[in-house]
């Protein structure tokens, strides 16, 4: 292949790649599959079958279980991001709520899912589908809104990671840290979780609302002085309590992960002719950190006699300092394109599996050794774009924002390296 020329040899630019690559890794993690086989494992009810799905990948986890239940299904509740939702489902009510950060919709949402398990009695089952983004969505505040809003918004301007802002979130609220499960009783719960938390600890995953918590008070509290949070004393009180260490009537299957979604980027990869190779599963530092460490690695290897690709799941943080607006896979991307400035037939791209980065319509970004330049001509600095957290609009500017919609799963992040030779 000519080493100089920008498509390969089925006639793709390298974008067009990127592109194909992440409908693959998605279409694989799609929930659908995963339901089914958790279903299979549904135990027999004597009684009523109720359905409560809650976060991002919520409508596309109900859609899968109301094609396997049908009408044994009595009733049920979806909630889930906005835009996310596409259509009605029989026997089941449909909500849309704000994420990352909750709104009235996902308190009024929250409370018709308590009224609807209350009454049910020891012959009745739960059917709770569970995904990531159910910590916003899934939400009865056990303080004002207001101070529940600035604290949730205060944890994620911090760089505090997933695990460190659920166990805040799990004891200012009324569902979270395995108090839904009980709220349940004496009615059994079936719980799916497609993991979205590295490692898929179930008492983090959209904060564990029917997992027995294995925080403590003490971390609890440690978590808010680190991060300076400003805590009225009822918050301060709550952060002490301790929440639920067992839940007998609960039975939890977790499904899905960013392994899967790896593994199917992988395979498409090595069908367009690169030699892949996961470097981790687990990513979990600094965005621009992350970018400007896969860059260091595109340089490294520019002398590659075959094409490459590398690959990392997880998801990274950032650090709100300016005013801009983007996300953690736009940022480290941006953060990637100075050090691939003017490498050869090299490309990075970064996406959220939900097909949201952040609070934008975009999944995600991509650059190549073109892309410093096509900024400079704009006259934007990546360090000052950077400062100001505001990648979208930089990306933007120069057609590397990738849009996928919302996909109907959430299984972490997707990196992706490119080298083509």
């Amino acid at each position: 292949m000519n080493r100089e020329r920008e498509r390969n040899e089925c006639g793709m630019t390298m974008r067009q790649e990127a592109e194909r690559i992440v409908r693959a890794a998605l279409a694989a993690a799609m929930p659908d599959a995963a339901v089914h086989r958790a279903l299979a494992k549904l135990p027999p009810c004597a009684g009523r079958l109720v359905l409560v799905a809650a976060g991002k990948a919520a409508w596309q986890m109900a859609t899968a279980a109301s094609a396997a239940l049908g009408d044994r299904i009595d009733e049920g509740i979806v909630i889930t991001k906005y835009g996310h939702a596409r259509g009605a489902l029989p026997h089941i009510r449909v909500f849309e709520a704000a994420h990352p950060v909750p709104d009235g919709n996902s308190f009024r949402a929250t409370q018709a899912a308590i009224d609807l398990v209350a009454p049910l009695g020891q012959d009745d089952l739960v059917l709770f589908l569970l995904s990531g983004g159910g910590s916003a969505l899934f939400e009865k505040p056990l303080v004002p809104e207001d101070e529940l809003v600035a604290i949730t918004q205060r944890l994620l301007a911090s760089g505090a990671d997933i695990v460190e802002i659920n166990t805040i979130r799990k004891r200012l609220s009324a569902v979270k840290g395995g108090r839904f499960g009980a709220l349940c009783a004496p009615a059994r719960v079936f719980s799916v979780v497609l993991s979205d938390i590295i490692g898929d600890p179930l008492d983090m995953i959209a904060s564990g609302p029917a997992y027995p918590d294995s925080t403590t008070g003490a971390q609890a509290t440690s978590i808010a002085m680190r991060y300076g949070l400003p805590l009225s004393p009822l918050a301060e009180q709550l952060l002490r309590q301790e929440t639920p260490k067992t839940l007998d009537n609960v039975e939890t299957h977790v499904t899905g992960s960013v392994r899967q979604l790896c593994a199917a980027a992988e395979a498409e990869c090595r069908a367009l002719g690169y030699r892949p190779l996961t470097l981790t599963a687990s990513l979990c530092c600094e965005a621009r950190e992350a970018g400007r460490f896969l860059s260091s690695v595109a340089a490294y290897h520019q002398d590659a006699a075959e094409s490459l690709a590398f690959l990392a799941g997880g998801e990274t943080v950032v650090h709100v300092s300016g005013q801009g607006l983007g996300g953690r896979n736009q940022e480290l991307a941006l953060s990637a394109a100075q050090g691939l400035a003017g490498l050869r037939d090299t490309a990075l791209f970064s996406v959220g599996s939900d097909g949201t980065d952040g609070p934008t319509d975009a999944a995600g970004g991509y650059v190549d050794g073109k892309t410093c330049g096509l900024l400079g001509k704009e006259h934007l600095q990546i360090a000052d774009v950077l400062q100001n957290n505001d990648a979208y609009h930089a990306l933007d500017a120069v057609g590397g924002l990738i849009r996928t919609g919302p996909t109907g799963t959430n299984v972490n992040d997707l990196t992706v390296l490119l080298i083509r030779r």
